[in-house]
């Protein structure tokens, strides 16, 4: 009985004086426009292709990725403006997003597990 008690207030007292830190990240807002696909469409069809989820949210990871290692996307604040690109075939056109903002994050250094230089 006075065994477990003593481990007890044992374990409590590590679980106080080691207390687990939260994870901190930086942020970054990018501003950036997707592509637009090779191919001419109805008008119509390519404006819808070019605000789908989809797309925005390929782009968008691309967007981060692109800030280098460990860059995530956070959320995307704008789609943008779609745009679209006459090709001089009867009504087609190609269409890409301008302006998509998206907030990226990434780990900060140091927040997480053990120091670099410090194992």
């Amino acid at each position: 009985m006075i065994k477990t008690t003593f481990i007890g207030s044992l374990f409590a007292t590590l679980l106080l004086a080691f207390p687990a830190h939260a994870t901190e990240y930086i942020y970054r807002d990018i501003m950036a426009n997707t592509l637009a696909p090779e191919h001419c469409q109805a008008e119509s069809k390519a404006k819808e292709n070019a605000t789908k989820n989809y797309n925005i949210d390929r782009f968008s990871k691309k967007f981060c990725q692109s800030q280098g290692y460990g860059w995530h996307v956070d959320e995307v604040k704008s789609v943008g403006n779609t745009v679209c690109d006459s090709c001089g075939n009867n009504q087609e056109a190609r269409c890409h997003q301008e302006d998509v903002v998206v907030a990226c994050k990434r780990i900060k250094p140091g927040t997480v597990g053990m120091l670099p230089g410090k194992g």
